[in-house]
């Protein structure tokens, strides 16, 4: 079998991934399937980074949140990522992959606090590294936490789990037609207005040089087949 295409990966999970079929919270089967998808990968012997939004949790606090200051709820979604980190986590020591959480806010009672330094023995190490809490700050998405820490870790791509197994010409739930692009380069998804990742992330991706394919974790191998370096998803590059 021909060696992996990548060797270091940061790989972009969003929180509504682990519902499932549920309208909020963790589905536990969903959980397993994903750290299934990881394993595959982490087999091969590639340095993973994770970063993990909480959608999930936050969408069932979302009406108690409305009026509220966006920094206190900003916060607040930092908070649903850590508990998204920890169950992401001990799903995978129970299939005996060894992974660390940092979190951008201090909870040194609950998991390490981010340092670049340690996060890169760990992936040296062969562990793999959930980071949590976003990048520490409000007004600033997950996906740019993922851009964010896939530059601090010198990660030679970022994956991006969606819904759907990558970027179309149109929304391919109405629109029948709607074809799937292989490749695009960041100014092309710029010029065609094309929702990758959000503004800020995409930015700094496309500044760093440092590509994106975008992908559906509820693929079965399709991560994997990326990092062989088969055609999956749509990878986009400076």
């Amino acid at each position: 079998m021909s060696p992996p295409k990548y060797k270091r990966i940061m790989l972009k999970l969003s929180g509504e991934a682990l519902m499932g079929d549920h309208q909020y919270g963790i589905d536990r089967q969903m959980l397993e399937c994903i750290v299934t998808e990881i394993a595959q990968v982490a087999a091969l012997g590639l340095e993973i980074g994770v970063v993990i939004g909480g959608g999930n949790i936050f969408r069932g606090l979302a009406p108690g949140a409305a009026g509220m200051d966006r920094a206190t709820a900003d916060y607040m979604g930092m908070l649903a990522t850590i508990m998204n980190a920890l169950a992401l986590q001990d799903a995978m020591r129970q299939r005996g992959i060894n992974a660390r959480v940092q979190s951008a806010l201090s909870i040194e009672q609950v998991c390490e606090t981010y340092i670049r330094g340690k996060a890169i023995r760990h992936l040296e190490e062969g562990k793999i590294v959930i980071f949590a809490a976003g990048t520490g700050n409000p007004f600033f998405t997950t996906d740019t936490a993922a851009a964010l820490r896939g530059s601090e870790i010198g990660a030679e791509i970022v994956l991006k789990a969606t819904k759907v197994d990558g970027v179309y010409t149109a929304d391919p739930k109405t629109h029948s037609d709607a074809t799937r692009y292989q490749r695009l380069s960041f100014d092309e998804a710029i010029g065609k207005h094309l929702k990758v990742m959000d503004a800020t992330a995409f930015a700094l991706c496309r500044d760093q040089k440092l590509p994106i394919t975008v992908f559906s974790i509820y693929k079965p191998g399709a991560m994997l087949r990326i990092v062989m370096g088969e055609d999956e998803g749509t990878y986009v590059y400076a």
